[in-house]
């Protein structure tokens, strides 16, 4: 079991300036959604800024710790458009 906190502290911990929203879909702690908003996803494909969100949480995923991740990326500039505080 990894808590939401433990998730955001993985995430951050590869992504330092990440602003991160972690929420439990099913209350049993295994079905996680993650909101990310970094800087370092300026310039990368969905695709390429999920890879490192994953490569932050690869040991959770594998032991299934987090059985399903919804997983949500923006730059900053992208949450702004979104409609999203800053």
């Amino acid at each position: 079991m990894i808590n939401l906190q433990q998730v955001e502290a993985k995430i951050k911990e590869k992504l330092p300036d990440a602003r991160v929203i972690v929420k439990d879909l099913t209350g049993g702690g295994d079905h996680l959604e993650a909101i990310v908003v970094s800087a370092e996803f300026t310039d990368k494909s969905k695709v390429k800024q999920h890879q490192l969100v994953y490569s932050a949480l690869k040991e959770a995923m594998a032991s299934e710790a987090i059985h399903a991740l919804a997983l949500k990326t923006y730059t900053p500039e992208g949450w702004q458009a979104a409609g999203q505080p800053v």
